[in-house]
């Protein structure tokens, strides 16, 4: 199964729930992490006699198309989730509140014992995955110290060898984004540094060295870019190219 970007930039609480809301050309919209359909914000939606409001709506069509998350989760591929079918069964026992020895009858693994190293094994997991995902967000973030953009006017060469990028692959990058030319908006957000680095200093000259903007005014500006304005403005911070006042109520270009 392939899933699309926009599921693996999904925070944990959006997996959950299995939508994410989004803005395109000034109307919101809730989209299926599934199946990618999408339902605008302000539109009732009818189903046999009753009448919902679309958050409400796209819930449903999660339960009633794709079945609840948690089985939908559970049932991707041992690649993508890192289960094996013994600990999704167990998992789905936890869920339905089976005692360990219910469990361990239900699916004939034995005493409750067993059961009961599974689940902590199963925590520990978790606990690691916990640890993981903040590591790897910090990976992201990296030390301003180490940011290829700290106090360099958005015209200069990047400093880090590691992001390095030629006139010619900077052309090819900001091509293959923006596919409807640098003053448009840009088909998906990378993941690849080099590539996001070229992005966000194409993205960077729309704003005035100088002037001080409001936090709606960057949405407002980053919206027209990418339905998902709130990475872009954080990356642009988190990359020295934008700053902001510590209660977000100025941003201004970083020189």
């Amino acid at each position: 199964m392939s899933l699309s970007e926009k599921f693996w930039n999904a925070s944990i609480d959006e997996l959950k729930q299995g939508y994410v809301y989004e803005e395109r050309d000034r109307n919101g919209f809730y989209v299926c992490l599934v199946c990618g359909k999408a339902f605008e914000k302000g539109v009732i939606y009818k189903e046999n006699d009753t009448y919902y409001e679309a958050e409400k709506f796209t819930t449903l069509h999660i339960d009633h198309v794709h079945g609840s998350m948690f089985n939908w989760l559970l049932g991707l591929d041992k690649k993508l989730t890192g289960l094996t079918d013994l600990q999704k069964g167990l998992l789905r026992a936890f869920r339905q509140s089976l005692s360990d020895g219910e469990a361990a009858k239900a699916l004939e693994i034995g005493s409750t014992s067993t059961v009961r190293n599974h689940r902590f094994t199963l925590r520990e997991k978790a606990k690691q995955a916990k640890l993981f995902l903040a590591v790897m967000e910090l990976v992201e973030e990296k030390p301003e110290v180490s940011s290829p953009f700290v106090s360099v006017p958005r015209s200069a060469s990047m400093v880090d060898e590691r992001f390095a990028i030629t006139e010619e692959e900077n052309a090819e990058i900001l091509k293959a984004y923006f596919k409807e030319g640098v003053d448009g908006p840009i088909s998906e957000f990378p993941k690849k540094q080099k590539r996001k680095a070229a992005i966000l200093r194409q993205l960077i000259k729309r704003f005035e060295i100088g002037r001080e903007y409001t936090e709606k005014e960057v949405n407002a500006i980053l919206s027209e870019v990418y339905p998902d304005y709130v990475t872009l403005r954080r990356y642009l911070i988190d990359y020295g190219l934008l700053e902001r006042e510590d209660d977000g109520s100025v941003y201004c270009v970083k020189i």
